[in-house]
């Protein structure tokens, strides 16, 4: 859970008013991707019908996915890079038609970067039950309208499956390396101990081994935010008019989220008790900076999300649980046979260290002594923002 565009992934800083002027137009119903979009770098793979763990099904699925790099002739440079929940295929390249963000992790992958393209094939897809082209509640059903509330509820296992049919779309048996942080942590963990043989190496990032007690409360009070907004209409708002839909409940989800992605330290250091401007937020009228920045991309967010992508996607982060009928968590991650980083954030309020470490005592491949924890103000969002740091680890653990 994260901010996922490289704009929102760096230190946090006070809104200026010409931020503030690029807000002013009313957000769309929904900021889902839609066909008849431009496609940018996004390529299509065919699934066909789809079977969820709750024996639901979609006549007929897709995801959407970026690569960059080439497939060798032996098949066995493929790399698959996972995106946190709001996040999507864009990894590298600059913002325009098609992608309203810069890539989210452009230090990372790329010619020459820890994830050298040069040498490897990467595929990034878009999750299934997102909003950036892949099937999700925005999609079009059966019946010539979008699926919405009625899309069926996804386990991270389901979008686990959905990416091993891309894998057997593109032809690959066995990916050189899946590499996810946060919910795309969660699911290169599935891959990991439930498709042992088709992963060589594997980094998990800043993600647990379940979903805790303590983070499915803190994600009710989003879906709850979402679910009480009166322009929700029990998800069916796709044909509601600009400023119509319920983007005051989603930017109200978002803002809450970003508290758990930043440190105290951070925003203490940041925003200190400045006032966005002249005018006193002590019973003046006005607002602390650190207020207007939780606006501001609260409603910016708005703009390239979708409120019921946003409710499968946090139901299936809550689903996650690696021990879930195998043993438990320990039994689980000893199925894990692919050499292993599991990195984590000292500063990481949302997902702290102790699931890490959990996950590194359970796998016996480990490529490290101990778990990989790096000192950072930028809590969780410090696997996004530390990229340096980060980048050495993946080169690491590519090298092994």
């Amino acid at each position: 859970m994260d901010w996922q565009a490289s704009e929102d992934t760096v230190p946090s800083a006070p809104i200026s008013e010409a931020d503030a002027r690029l807000l002013r137009a009313r957000p769309p119903a929904s900021g889902a991707w839609r066909d008849g979009d431009p496609a940018g770098g996004r390529l299509f793979a065919p699934l066909g019908a789809f079977r969820t763990e709750n024996g639901e099904r979609l006549p007929f699925a897709r995801l959407a996915y970026e690569s960059w790099g080439e497939l060798n002739a032996a098949g066995d440079n493929a790399v698959l890079v996972l995106h946190a929940l709001t996040g999507d295929s864009h990894v590298r390249g600059s913002a325009g038609p098609g992608h309203p963000t810069d890539g989210w992790w452009d230090d990372i992958v790329g010619p020459g970067a820890p994830i050298d393209t040069d040498r490897w094939f990467v595929v990034a897809p878009n999750m299934l039950g997102g909003c950036q082209g892949s099937t999700g509640p925005a999609s079009i059903g059966p019946d010539g309208r979008e699926w919405g509330a009625r899309f069926p509820y996804l386990t991270v296992r389901d979008q686990v499956a959905a990416q091993a049919l891309l894998a057997d779309v593109l032809g690959i048996a066995r990916w050189a390396a899946v590499i996810g942080g946060s919910m795309g942590g969660m699911h290169a963990l599935e891959w990991g101990v439930g498709l042992p043989d088709r992963v060589e190496r594997l980094a998990v990032l800043a993600a647990p081994p379940t979903t805790t007690a303590d983070q499915i409360a803190l994600n009710s009070v989003q879906l709850e935010a979402i679910r009480i907004d009166p322009r929700f209409a029990g998800g069916d708002y796709y044909d509601a008019a600009d400023g119509e839909g319920p983007h005051r409940g989603l930017a109200l989800a978002r803002r809450m989220a970003l508290l758990n992605y930043r440190s105290p330290t951070e925003l203490n250091l940041r925003f200190q008790r400045s006032w966005q401007s002249g005018v006193s937020p002590l019973g003046g009228g006005g607002r602390f900076a650190v207020e207007s920045y939780l606006d501001f991309h609260g409603n910016k967010f708005t703009r390239r999300f979708d409120a019921n992508s946003y409710l499968t996607l946090v139901e299936a982060m809550n689903s996650h649980d690696v021990g879930r009928g195998r043993g438990g968590v320990e039994d689980a991650l000893a199925q894990v046979t692919a050499r292993t980083l599991v990195l984590g954030i000292d500063s990481d309020r949302l997902f702290p260290v102790d699931g890490q470490e959990r996950i590194f005592r359970g796998i016996r491949s480990t490529i490290d002594d101990d778990t990989v924890v790096l000192s950072s103000d930028f809590g969780h969002d410090g696997f996004l923002i530390e990229t340096a740091a980060v980048g050495a680890h993946l080169r690491r653990l590519l090298e092994s």
